[in-house]
């Protein structure tokens, strides 16, 4: 048998020779001086630029980046081709690809008053590739919100304690925030303080769990529902359980509100204390694992379960469908490797924040690397757990990806002497965490794409629209209610799990055009700069990911879906008619940004002018 622990040590040699040598270099490679003035301090307005100390500010940008995707995709791949591809994937690609798209899409950033990777774009190759850009990242974020709302509305279902812990733990970040902010209170006390209450809330959950309606729960749950005499839910839409799918709208409307509220009031201060909890159980699981292997603490020998495979061949594991190792795996592991999320974050809040320009080296790359820790730590509770507890879907297998986290989370923390049943509940609560901080983050920056697209003046815009619409597009409040009602219309209708495969395909894509950014900005700056770093990841990720996307376009919901009548009922008929067009608009948007990016090179470095004119937007 196979022990787990060579997960770990795979992904942990990778990942330090990444960051002590690479990491390294590409810093000199991009000159990061703290002798500038970041745009946190040049732009400092008290709501969105607002410089924040290291610590916090990693803690904001990890825990913003590390959502349910690095948790459900890797254990998804593992299921479907074996642990062993989706490993290698983790341990070489990200910190080749996935920490140097991060670090690069930060650094261009801050070199460019804190905007965002379209605004980035348009200074070199013009107006139409700004909006192409933008409009694909926007497209990108609806995806991102419907995924996420739903899968915390699952986790919800699952472990209701872990619905009173998380309101916790937002009222601990409001209050920390005044703390902080408003009352100048010491930062060490405060944090030693209120960690300490966000741990308690744990505790908490455990004796008080909470639900919306009626369900498989531990006893004593209170169930909404059934105080208020609102029945079992079956007025609830949706094609999952009405706890579930009356999470979801809550959970949206969630994001919409925090995404309003200054950074400070509840983004900064939630996202560092949630940063300890996540640490916490990356840290702990990892640690776990190294510990139960030695000393043989945990309750069961943390060896690689016979049920999982390490290779089940190209086509996967036959239960999931026709799934070709490529492109899909690639596109499956939608975090845990490379993320166009994160250059969204990265050049969207983080930026915003950063204090000194070496700060990007930890927060940029070094996040990224803390991803992949929690993919491989993903995995390894896949291969403790074994697919028994594996719901294996084709269109993603969010709700299988869920009882494996908890449950191999909860044989691994039993190695420090955690009780089995305790540590699965933290393990979801982890992964809630995640979920939150991510989904309002993720509306936010739904936002920033809409203002840069139709401008922040009040006359006629560059794209066309009037002052009246520019304004509620852009709106602080309109704009989240816009994003959250197409999200919600995505989740409902009744093909919910293939919007994963759906959304791992934009999200790669984008990085892709986000390492085109990053190329396209490194060949303006200095014809002398070496173009290899950005430019093959950007070229191995659209390849991948186009095909990706016609096959999820073209096979899945074209020929499967509607002409073999795979999608029963005329809302999953117009769910995969809507994906299988988003999917086909996303690839044409991203190829006629790619030509574009590439006329700009070719233009630069043959000594020429460039193609198109930059932006002056």
């Amino acid at each position: 048998m196979t022990s787990v622990i060579w997960i770990v040590v795979a992904v942990l040699s990778t990942f330090t020779v990444g960051y002590m040598g690479y990491s390294r270099y590409l810093s000199r490679f991009v000159d990061l001086d703290d002798e500038r003035e970041t745009p946190a301090h040049k732009y400092e307005d008290g709501q969105e630029y607002v410089p924040a100390k290291k610590p916090v500010l990693l803690g904001h940008h990890f825990s913003s980046i590390a959502g349910g995707a690095p948790i459900v995709g890797p254990i998804t791949a593992g299921a479907i081709w074996g642990w062993v591809p989706a490993l290698l994937w983790v341990a070489i690609g990200n910190p080749l690809m996935g920490a140097v798209h991060d670090f690069i899409s930060l650094s261009s950033s801050i070199r460019h008053e804190g905007r965002s990777i379209g605004y980035i774009v348009g200074q070199y190759v013009g107006e139409r590739g700004k909006n192409l850009l933008l409009w694909f990242a926007f497209l990108t974020i609806i995806l991102v919100v419907a995924v996420f709302a739903l899968v915390v509305g699952i986790v919800f279902n699952a472990y209701p304690q872990v619905t009173t812990a998380s309101f916790v733990y937002i009222l601990l970040a409001l209050a920390f925030g005044v703390y902080l902010y408003q009352l100048n209170g010491p930062f060490i006390p405060g944090t030693v303080l209120f960690v300490a209450g966000v741990f308690a809330g744990v505790w908490v959950g455990i004796q008080y769990p909470f639900a919306l309606f009626p369900g498989d729960y531990p006893a004593g749950t209170l169930v909404l529902a059934e105080t208020l005499g609102l029945g079992a839910g079956e007025w609830v839409p949706g094609a999952l359980s009405p706890n579930v799918m009356a999470w979801v709208p809550l959970i949206m409307v969630y994001g919409g509100i925090a995404s309003a509220l200054p950074v400070w009031v509840l983004l900064q201060p939630r996202d560092y204390l949630s940063s300890f909890l996540l640490y916490a159980g990356v840290g702990g699981g990892i640690i776990a694992i190294i510990v139960g292997t030695i000393f043989a603490t945990s309750s069961q020998p943390l060896v690689v379960d016979s049920s999982l495979g390490a290779f089940q061949g190209f086509w996967g594991l036959e239960a999931a469908g026709l799934w070709p190792l490529f492109p899909l795996l690639f596109v499956t592991i939608a975090c845990g490797t490379i993320s166009g999320f994160h250059s969204l974050v990265s050049s969207g809040t983080t930026s915003k924040q950063l204090n000194k320009e070496s700060d990007a080296r930890l927060i940029g790359y070094g996040g990224m690397l803390g991803e992949g820790l929690l993919a491989a730590l993903a995995l390894s509770t896949l291969a403790v757990a074994g697919l028994g507890a594996t719901v294996v879907e084709a269109g993603g297998g969010i709700g299988g990806a869920l009882p494996n986290f908890a449950a191999g989370g909860g044989i691994i923390l039993t190695s420090l002497g955690v009780p089995e049943a305790l540590g699965a509940v933290f393990m979801a609560l982890v992964l809630v965490s995640f979920l939150l901080t991510s989904t309002d983050t993720a509306v936010r920056l739904g936002r920033y794409m809409m203002e840069e697209i139709v401008g922040m003046d009040d006359g006629m815009t560059v794209s066309g629209f009037s002052a009246d619409l520019g304004s509620i597009a852009r709106g602080r409040y309109t704009n989240p209610m816009a994003q959250i009602g197409i999200a919600y219309v995505l989740v409902v209708s009744g093909e919910w799990a293939t919007l994963w495969g759906l959304f791992g395909g934009a999200n790669q894509l984008l990085a892709a055009l986000a390492l085109l950014t990053g190329t396209v900005w490194l060949a303006n700056w200095d014809e002398s700069k070496q173009l290899i770093s950005t430019g093959v990841p950007m070229a191995l990720m659209v390849t991948i990911t186009v095909f990706g996307l016609l096959w999820l376009a073209l096979y899945e919901n074209l020929y499967v879906n509607l002409i073999n009548g795979g999608a029963t009922g005329l809302g999953a008929q117009l769910s995969s008619a809507a994906q299988m067009t988003l999917a086909i608009v996303l690839i044409v948007l991203a190829l006629s940004l790619v030509k574009i990016g590439i006329g700009n090179l070719r233009s630069v470095r043959s000594g020429g002018t460039p193609s198109a004119e930059p932006s002056d937007d």
